[in-house]
């Protein structure tokens, strides 16, 4: 039974799953918006919010964290300087998924990932 087991596991093995959300991650605070399938984005949802919260209170362990996380210096320099400064006052809800409708070749529903102005 899976009660109360929160992971969308998403097909992957763990270290695929961790890789791929690292990367949209780094993806989703440079370009600040990402397209991809809805179960992904439900994912990475709440894995963007865990980085952004992470950052707001970044003490050295937790920059080592992001940049070992992120794997993108120009990603994490964003994160610190430019994502930080707009949700200090904020205390969740940093990103918002928009469901978009099916993908043409094989209809799978999409959405888009964006950070909240």
């Amino acid at each position: 039974m899976r009660h109360r087991k929160k992971t969308l596991k998403l097909g992957r093995t763990a270290s695929h799953r961790k890789a791929l959300m690292n990367n949209m991650v780094a993806s989703l605070i440079l370009a600040e918006s990402v397209k991809t399938t809805d179960t992904r984005a439900k994912a990475l949802k709440s894995y963007a919010e865990h980085i952004i919260h992470l950052a707001k209170d970044a003490d050295i362990s937790r920059k080592r964290q992001l940049i070992k996380i992120l794997n993108n210096r120009n990603a994490y320099n964003k994160l610190l300087q430019d994502i930080v400064t707009r949700y200090a006052d904020r205390t969740g809800g940093y990103v918002r998924v928009v469901k978009l409708g099916f993908r043409r070749g094989d209809g799978s529903p999409t959405a888009i990932v964006e950070l909240v102005q």
